[in-house]
């Protein structure tokens, strides 16, 4: 039983009409900047609002979060995962009514709502564990009576840009691992779900506050890509992670190489799953389902191909356009719902030029699309999840479009089958559904996947924290979240130490006076 309404969550985390949205901490700044409203795509009402940064309120972020770093990073790291670990501890305290948030600012259902919210939890478990585990490597050296080691130090304030698809987790999956690793943080929320950061902001004050936090340690600029275009050229700022399109981070990547800074780059996917002829057909279809409308098909790691053998396509077809009609389509706060709203009308608006492109390059609409209305469907952004039957050179499907059209795609053997799932400028994420050894092997193997993530019976998204979150190609590189991708957040150091009496030099090199 739901016991916050969308107002008592608000409320409850203190989020007002009217929000300031600049903050180093429990320091909320003044700011000459635009309001930016946030209209809930669920039914259009008007959520509040916040003030976005001027550069004067930037620069004073800048500079109390440099400031806060040159203490921050003096506290022994498993004091700042106990820090963390309190956050985690007010992330499941304040669960449902942020999850509520992030479902009624984003759309996303409310199930995804609160796996979110516990996305968050699970990244400061992880956090707390690894500020335990911040190693080095000792190594021999070729010099009698040297000893090798590298350690890793703080890198510096971190900025973070983030979407809105993953208004809060995207943000944590960075926060939380820097704040271990001795870095300050400066995040700039996407522009169309900022009450998220105000929420997110306000839980984080509660815990730092009584911890003794340095301000500045967690820092919140609200804003449009101006904001994002100050991060990127601010020298003070030694890493950007980005999440976000192709276009966006390409420019991000050009502004912070040019200062030599150091980008990470989450960017688009356009993901694909090959059904097999010795495939599950039950989990195929489940894992093929919830991959192409969860979240209205706003994830990166959404399956927006569906690359089948040519022996169980029709079946599959079949099978998939019977559970498309089955769909329930409305309010994500309502559990009985699969399918929410897209984020806003420009959203819709690709959603239908794509379609219309489809049609265009000879595709087959199996199931139509479509704009709804009326009754429950006031704010223009539900959208019917669509599927067409098209070819894998179309210039649509090799686009990735933010919204839930499935392209069902035939293949004769699974060489062909790899080489079209690697056939786009994409490689977030891929999946193989198949029995066979062979094809899973071949699939995971160096002529396989070309993507940052290959699954083998389950789908393209719902990734772990545990794991190392990214892709190759066009979707940047970048690594964030689990395995070693807090080395991203810290500077290698290689140190030598000589403890005998002489001085001898490396490479056998003799220099004598």
């Amino acid at each position: 039983m739901q016991k916050f309404g969308i107002q008592e969550a608000l409320s409850s985390l203190g989020v007002k009409k009217k929000n300031p949205g600049v903050s180093t901490g429990s320091k909320w700044l003044k700011s000459t900047g635009a309001l930016i409203e946030s209209f809930s795509p669920v039914d259009g009402k008007l959520i509040g609002a916040v003030y976005e940064a001027d550069e004067k309120a930037y620069r004073q972020v800048v500079e109390k979060t440099t400031q806060a770093f040159k203490e921050w990073r003096k506290w022994p790291a498993p004091k700042r995962g106990e820090v963390v670990r309190q956050v985690g501890e007010a992330l499941r305290k304040y669960k449902e009514p942020l999850g509520k948030l992030v479902s009624y600012e984003m759309g996303k259902s409310y199930t995804e709502g609160l796996g979110e919210v516990q996305e968050m939890i699970d990244i400061c478990d992880f956090a707390v564990g690894l500020s335990r585990q911040l190693h080095g490597l000792t190594m021999h050296s070729e010099r009698p009576q040297h000893r090798m080691y590298e350690q890793w130090h703080p890198l510096g304030p971190v900025g973070i840009i983030t979407a809105f698809n993953f208004p809060v987790a995207v943000w944590s999956w960075n926060a939380m691992l820097a704040w271990v690793c001795g870095d300050t943080c400066v995040w700039k929320p996407s522009e169309k779900t900022p009450l998220c950061s105000i929420a997110c902001q306000n839980i984080v004050n509660e815990v730092f506050e009584r911890m003794g936090v340095p301000e500045g340690v967690s820092c919140v600029v609200n804003g449009g890509a101006q904001v994002g275009q100050w991060l990127s050229a601010d020298e003070n700022i030694p890493l950007i992670s980005a999440t976000g399109s192709v276009r966006m981070g390409k420019a991000v990547a050009r502004t912070v190489s040019e200062r030599l800074g150091r980008p990470l780059l989450e960017l688009g996917g356009n993901n694909a799953i090959i059904i097999t002829a010795n495939a599950d057909l039950d989990i195929a279809i489940r894992g093929a389902l919830f991959g192409a409308v969860g979240t209205a098909g706003q994830r990166c790691t959404t399956t927006r191909r569906l690359i089948v053998h040519e022996n169980v396509y029709e079946e599959v077809k079949s099978r998939l356009v019977n559970a498309y009609g089955k769909l329930s389509i409305g309010n994500p706060l309502d559990p009985a719902n699969h399918v929410g709203p897209l984020i806003d009308k420009q959203a819709v608006k690709m959603y239908e030029d794509a379609l219309r492109k489809v049609k265009k390059e000879g595709g087959r609409i199996l199931v139509q699309g479509g704009v709804l209305s009326g009754k429950g469907y006031e704010s223009g952004c539900y959208v019917k999840p669509a599927i067409a039957e098209v070819e894998n050179e179309y210039e649509i499907v090799q686009q990735e479009t933010f919204a839930p059209i499935l392209y069902l795609i035939r293949f004769s053997d699974i060489e062909e089958a790899i080489g079209m799932q690697n056939g786009v400028k994409q490689g977030l994420s891929s999946s193989i559904m198949t029995g066979s050894m062979r094809e899973m092997e071949l699939f995971l193997s160096a002529d396989g996947s070309d993507c940052g993530i290959a699954n083998v019976n389950i789908g393209t998204s719902g990734a772990e924290i545990g794991g190392a979150f990214g892709g190759e190609k066009e979707t940047g590189g970048g690594r964030e979240s689990g395995s070693d991708a807090w080395k991203v957040y810290m500077r290698r150091q290689t140190n030598t130490i000589n403890y005998g009496d002489t001085l001898p030099l490396a490479q056998g090199i003799k220099f004598a006076i």
